[in-house]
């Protein structure tokens, strides 16, 4: 029994508790509602307030706004206005202007009326006068003034001779300054430098061990150069030194770049050899290309109109030499030459241009075909399509009387260019006696042990005994030297005279 009321108290206190708890949570939320009422109600009064102001500022920028049309179409108006003023003023002005036109133009034609009047009644006068004369010479105008002439013919023979051989005279005498201003103006445009080349090509090397490295066992690697550039290689006593011998300028090339490459790389065997030539073979294609173009560039000549073959050929031209003077840079300053006189003489500049370009063009293949030079640029240019007034230059420059002005311009150019002072080298047996006679000049004073000639003969370098020549005396034999070759030499330039006075004392430490 007690269990049982037990049990029936506990439920009724859970009833209780639980009863207590939901009483509890609906007062909370209660509150929880009213808070957030008065919340919701602040944040609508705030943004009525926001409201409220937001408006209020609209307004004031509105009214601000239209003031600033308002007096922004107030000085509109003033300016249109003032601007309707003066158009009214201009054409008030130029009113009075075109009536003062018409006046003035009213004028001249009735002077005009007058003039030709009494240009009328002149010549009425002039046939009368002429009438009057023929009636009282029995003679008409033109066989008087054969009359005339004739007189004048017989009585001043002598006097006309002498005039028309001294008319003729100074007729020839300015032909000649007017050519000479000519080729000195064209002359004067042109400034380019000239390089002597040869038939040899130098390659340096890092050392002398190198040397041996290059001729290899037995002689393979050399002999495997040569094979593949069609080149000779001397390998001499000259220090750090292998020259390249052909008379090919691009085998040349292709043989020195190729050593270039081997010396760098260090890898020096036939396999390797093979590779370099091939790598040396396309960077020269490079090259070559590029010198093409650059020239075209440099002369404003267009690419388009011009076969890419035809650009790599004139690249050739840049390995190609005539006397020592490169035959690329001839080409490009005969065309600036031949354009020069082209423009003074009146020709057709852009054959002028174009011709003086190419008229060299068969050098850069007479290594390999046979023919000469101005038959086979004839040939070459027509085959890339040039009309005849272009490749009748690679001919007309070699005649003695060509047939166009503009072959006559590019021959005159073409000697210009090689003429120049500088252009083109003298032989070798010559350059080498030149050489010979300055050092055997410095030789003839006593004190001297050796004597070199340098820079292509610009530089003599004398070694002198220190012990029979000393400092004062140095400097007195250095002067009596440069005035020795002056007197008895002659040289393009000047000669530069270094004396070289050195004194060294060995000892040994034992």
């Amino acid at each position: 029994m007690y269990v049982f009321i037990a049990l029936a108290l506990g439920i009724i206190a859970g009833v209780s508790a639980t009863a207590i708890f939901y009483a509890q949570q609906a007062r909370k939320a209660k509150i929880s509602v009213q808070e957030a009422s008065a919340k919701s109600e602040k944040i609508v009064n705030d943004a009525e307030a926001k409201e409220q102001s937001i408006l209020v500022r609209a307004k004031e920028k509105a009214i601000k706004i239209l003031e600033d049309a308002r007096a922004e179409e107030k000085r509109m108006n003033d300016d249109l206005k003032k601007q309707q003023n003066q158009l009214i003023e201009r054409e008030a002005t130029f009113s009075n202007k075109m009536l003062e036109i018409d006046e003035i133009k009213n004028q001249m034609e009735e002077r005009s009326i007058k003039m030709s009047e009494k240009e009328k009644q002149i010549d009425e006068m002039k046939l009368e006068e002429v009438k009057k004369l023929e009636e009282v010479a029995k003679l008409n105008q033109e066989q008087a003034l054969e009359r005339i002439l004739s007189l004048v013919e017989e009585q001043h023979q002598d006097t006309l001779i002498s005039r028309t051989r001294k008319l003729e005279q100074l007729e020839s005498d300015e032909i000649e300054r007017k050519a000479k201003n000519i080729l000195g103006v064209a002359i004067q445009r042109i400034a380019a430098s000239h390089v002597v080349e040869t038939t040899t090509t130098h390659v340096e090397l890092p050392s002398d061990e190198m040397k041996g490295r290059v001729i290899g066992r037995e002689g393979r690697n050399i002999k495997a150069i040569e094979l593949l550039t069609g080149c000779e290689l001397i390998i001499d006593d000259t220090p750090n030194m292998i020259t390249v011998s052909g008379f090919s300028p691009i085998r040349r090339q292709v043989a020195s770049r190729a050593l270039s490459k081997l010396i760098a790389d260090g890898r020096i065997h036939p396999g390797r050899i093979e590779e370099a030539v091939d790598e040396a073979k396309k960077d020269l294609a490079l090259d070559i290309k590029k010198a093409g173009e650059d020239a075209l560039f440099q002369l404003g000549i267009s690419m388009a109109g011009i076969d890419p073959k035809l650009v790599q050929i004139l690249g050739r031209l840049k390995y190609r030499t005539s006397y020592g003077q490169n035959i690329l840079q001839h080409s490009i300053e005969v065309a600036m030459i031949a354009s020069a006189l082209g423009e003074e003489l009146g020709a057709d500049v852009s054959v002028c241009n174009k011709g003086g370009l190419f008229h060299d063009i068969g050098k850069a293949v007479d290594h390999d075909l046979q023919g000469g030079h101005p038959e086979l640029g004839v040939q070459i240019l027509k085959k890339f399509g040039f009309p005849e007034e272009i490749w009748y230059q690679s001919i007309g420059h070699h005649e003695d009387k060509p047939k166009t002005l503009e072959a006559v311009i590019v021959k005159a150019a073409d000697a210009i260019s090689g003429a120049r002072p500088g252009a083109r080298k003298d032989t070798l047996e010559q350059y080498v006696k030149r050489l010979e006679e300055l050092e055997a000049v410095a030789s003839e004073f006593s004190g001297i042990e050796k004597v070199y000639a340098i820079q292509a003969g610009r530089e003599i370098r004398v070694f002198v005994n220190p012990m029979e020549i000393d400092d004062f005396a140095a400097n007195n034999l250095a002067r009596e030297i440069a005035a020795k070759i002056e007197a008895q030499l002659k040289y393009p330039g000047e000669i530069r005279v270094t004396l070289i006075r050195e004194t060294r004392i060995t000892e040994y430490a034992r």
